[in-house]
Order: structure tokens, then sequence, then C-alpha cells
């Protein structure tokens, strides 16, 4: 399985004047906990996590000696002020973004998580994103091939999943944000939230218009957190 298999298409970005306090709010809407920073061509700028934002709120740091001032690193503690002072997405966000391509395979994603010490990864077609992929994800996946990460998924199962998507970003009921869908061997499943009992049966009913569709899994949760888009 490769990116594209599982990766959220439908991704939530901000410009990089965004105030850092509607992020904060976009986070607590949208049940997330990052952001990619985007450019008007939709190229990554940079990611702003909730890591970054609580650096804000601990408690300021002591004042450095004049002598700590003049022999430390005054470019190294400028970045740091304008990182837990500032009051934008390009102020406070994480520059250094690693990034993969839809053909990157999984098994490569969970190494790259692993070692950069990460929960998620952008996905990127041509430097702009295209979608994104996180722990979670990854493991969805291997729910879905029954621990068996190395199971290739077949073209079918990718038109499959594409048709869907590309139905339920047509419909306004569908927030497909929160959801993230996966196909093997012919089997749709169903995974993320959602804030209505009317919204989950018409996700299983698109899903089941799609041709090709042996069956459907639904692994969907309740929020009643969210509003109701039904």
């Amino acid at each position: 399985m490769k990116a594209k298999d599982v990766m959220t298409t439908k991704v939530v970005t901000v410009g990089p004047d965004m105030p850092v306090n509607a992020i904060a709010a976009l986070f607590l809407e949208r049940h997330i906990s990052a952001v990619p920073v985007i450019d008007d061509d939709r190229r990554i700028l940079g990611i702003v996590s909730e890591g970054d934002l609580m650096r804000r709120g601990t408690a300021e740091r002591p004042r450095s000696s004049w002598w700590l001032a003049a022999f430390g690193n005054a470019e190294e503690l400028a970045r740091e002020f304008t990182k837990t002072h500032g009051q934008r997405a390009k102020d406070v966000m994480t520059r250094e973004v690693v990034t993969v391509t839809e053909e990157t395979p999984l098994a490569k994603i969970a190494r790259l998580l692993e070692e950069r010490r990460i929960k998620r990864v952008p996905v990127v077609r041509d430097s702009r994103i295209v979608g994104i992929v996180s722990r979670a994800d990854l493991l969805r996946a291997l729910a879905v091939q029954d621990i068996k990460p190395m199971v290739p998924v077949t073209q079918d199962d990718r038109v499959i999943r594409d048709q869907l998507l590309a139905v339920l970003k047509r419909e306004p009921w569908a927030d497909t944000h929160l959801l993230n869908i996966l196909v093997s061997d012919g089997v749709v499943h169903l995974w993320g939230l959602v804030g209505s009992d009317a919204e989950q049966k018409a996700l299983r009913v698109a899903a089941e218009t799609i041709p090709g569709v042996r069956g459907v899994e639904d692994h969907l949760r309740l929020s009643r957190t969210l509003p109701a888009t039904l």
C-alpha cells in the first residue's frame, strides 16, 4: 500500500497570516492537532501543531543576563521569541516540513514518522499539498489488511476509493476531512467521525452505490460535539 491509498485528501489548511487564536479554535472545531500552512499556490510553507501553540502557554523564560545575551546565540534567541510571542501562523509554524509523495510506500512512511518523531506527514504532488497521512491512517491500514502491511492494493480498489471520494466531495452533508476511507478486495472500510446517525447511514449508502463494491465495513464513530449535517 502507498500514501495515495490511505491519505486524507480533504486537508484543512491555513494561510501564513491566520491569527494564532483562530488556529486554536480551528483545532477544537475540526478535531485536529496540526494544520499545514500554505501559500496561494498550495505550496507548503510550514506546519502548526498543538505543540507549537502549547509553547505559547508556558511561563515566560527568565530574562537572560547581559553576559549570556552577549556571548550566546542572539539569532536563536530572537527566533525563539518570535515563536513564543508571534500572533500569526508564519510566526509560530515549524518551517522544516517533511513530506512524501502519493507513491511513497506505507512502510517508508512508518519509518519516517518514527525516525523524525512526528505524528503526520503531508503528501505533495509537484510541491503542492494533495493529502496528509497520520499515524492513525497507518494503523487503520494495518487493521484492514489483517496486520499484513505488504498486501498490495489493486487498481480496482484505488478506482473505488477515488470514485467514492469524488461523490462525497459533491455532497454538502459529507464532511470528508473527518473521514478516512480504505478499500481492500472491493470492501470499503469507513473510519472517522460523523455528526449524526443520518450522516453515518448516508455514507454507507454512498459506498454501496459505487460499482465494484463487495461490501462496506462501518468503523465510524458518532460525535455529539459535531454539528449534525443532516
